[in-house]
């Protein structure tokens, strides 16, 4: 038991840390986004999630990409299909709005 309550005070404490950062190293990365160091290789040797390598060196990937990263392919909800489709109704064919 102790030794978990000393892990997660571990995880908590470098949470902390990234949250003020810019600038995550891959271990930072991993555990922002929540994933296996593995998954995130993978990302990286296909150029999936951006990243960058200074000098051929270290990964290192900005907080902003990330998180507009984890955003794509975001989906639609029903509320905002709706209204969607009430403005394009109220629109007519030639893009004006219709009184």
């Amino acid at each position: 038991m102790a030794n978990i309550k000393k892990c997660e005070d571990e995880i908590l404490q470098k949470m902390r840390i990234i949250a003020y950062k810019e600038i995550l190293s891959f271990k930072e990365a991993v555990l922002y986004l929540n994933v296996s160091e593995s998954f995130l290789y993978k990302l990286t040797s296909k150029n999936e999630i951006p990243f960058s390598k200074p000098n051929g060196g270290k990964i290192y990937f900005k907080k902003e990409d990330l998180n507009k990263w984890m955003t794509q392919n975001s989906t639609t909800s029903i509320d905002e299909l709706e209204k969607e489709i009430l403005t394009k109704l109220k629109k007519g064919r030639d893009g004006k709005k219709i009184n």
